[in-house]
């Protein structure tokens, strides 16, 4: 049986002998819209090692939305590849159970925009593949290695690949920790919202307060931010290599978002962080 066919049944949940039972997540469950979200967000990294991989890269493929009339589904390609007007090429990779459009084995062109997720392999590692990492989230615990054999591949929260940029809350994450490792504390600062830092706790402590607590609790947070650096030093997050495997919505602006980082010295830690969507973009306030 190949990788494709294995990931996925089916039906809702398909029995195989000797083998874990394959669970459907539907797509409007809030965990595989952040998924498929989260691989259209990160699409760029499997775009650019795609036309030039690596020795230590030895899968890729995508997962494409298909239309057939009322039906639809998301099936894998093999073999992808992107033309110069950014459209995908590649072999429908398991066997289509919704739609008749398309069949195993026939290559088919598509529209980029139809992209719900992407996977590469490294050194043994799945990058990417966030509708499977999905699926995988509902499978008992204790089923879970089961699940993980039976498709053969070794699933950890992953690497996420986003830009270190403030158009998301975890580019913003990025941002400021390459601002730590570059020691560049302008550029820090600038990826902090201290005023809707200063309401988020304020609020958390149950207080009463008004536009000028806000500012003066404001003031404080950006004078202890910067002596704290100036007393300690920067955090070191060079080499780190970081998943997000979490966002809250707590409201349209407003996110918690969960970083698991690997620092190179082996070591890991989690965190939660605040983040909030400003008109200079996603900012960083401060951890849950």
């Amino acid at each position: 049986m190949g990788l494709l066919s294995k990931i996925f049944g089916k039906k809702n949940v398909e029995e195989r002998q000797g083998e874990p039972d394959m669970v459907y997540v539907p797509n409007e469950d809030e965990r595989m819209n952040w998924a498929i979200e989260k691989a259209k967000l990160t699409l760029w990294y499997f775009e650019e090692n795609l036309a030039n991989p690596q020795e230590h890269q030895v899968y890729f493929s995508v997962k494409v939305h298909i239309i057939d009339g009322e039906n639809s589904e998301h099936i894998w390609l093999t073999e992808p590849h992107f033309d110069e007007e950014g459209n995908l090429y590649g072999t429908i990779g398991n066997e289509p159970v919704n739609v008749s459009t398309v069949k195993l084995n026939q290559k088919i062109g598509i529209d980029r925009n139809l992209i719900s997720d992407w996977m590469t392999i490294e050194n043994g590692r799945l990058i990417g593949g966030y509708t499977i990492r999905a699926i995988r989230y509902g499978v008992p615990e204790k089923e879970k290695p089961a699940f993980d054999n039976s498709i053969g591949l070794y699933i950890d929260e992953g690497v996420d690949h986003f830009k270190a940029d403030l158009t998301t809350p975890e580019g913003a994450i990025l941002s400021i920790e390459t601002a730590y490792s570059n020691k560049n504390l302008d550029a820090a600062i600038d990826c902090k919202d201290f005023y809707e830092e200063a309401k988020v706790m304020l609020a958390s402590m149950k207080m009463d307060f008004d536009e000028e607590i806000i500012n003066n609790t404001a003031e404080v947070l950006k004078l202890s931010f910067i002596n704290n650096i100036e007393e300690h030093g920067f955090p070191d997050f060079s080499g780190t290599q970081s998943a997000f495997p979490e966002r809250e919505k707590i409201h349209d602006n407003h996110y918690v978002i969960t970083e698991v980082c690997w620092f190179p010295d082996g070591g890991k830690s989690v965190q939660k962080l605040n983040t909030f969507k400003s008109a200079n973009g996603w900012k960083v306030l401060g951890p849950v």
